[in-house]
């Protein structure tokens, strides 16, 4: 079960980098902006993550200042990152049509 949370969170990490580089902060406010409040990503869960992968090279991030002067990692989404968030979107559709038939069948 870990792992499949773990790959969760990959996967929504992966997935709002796929749309634009952002921080730390913009990940999770755009997880639960986007899922209207249902995923809330903690910051003790999103740092391992992104550090995590950045060390598998699927992120990179650099130190940049934002619109309002602040300084803060920007994370990128790399080639490798792409090709896993396409990997991890097959499955993730693999787990949940297994999962609806089994709510509708059992």
């Amino acid at each position: 079960m870990a792992d499949t949370l773990q790959g969760t969170l990959d996967l929504l990490i992966l997935k709002t980098l796929s749309a634009s580089p952002n921080h730390g902060f913009g990940i999770t406010l755009h997880i639960q902006t986007v899922s209207q409040g249902l995923l809330r990503v903690e910051e003790g869960s999103l740092y391992p993550a992104l550090h995590r992968l950045e060390r598998g090279k699927l992120v990179k991030a650099d130190w940049k200042t934002t619109g309002n002067r602040r300084r803060a990692r920007i994370y990128t989404l790399t080639a490798a990152g792409r090709k896993r968030l396409g990997e991890a979107e097959e499955n993730w559709a693999a787990l949940a049509k297994g999962v609806g038939r089994l709510l509708r069948f059992a």
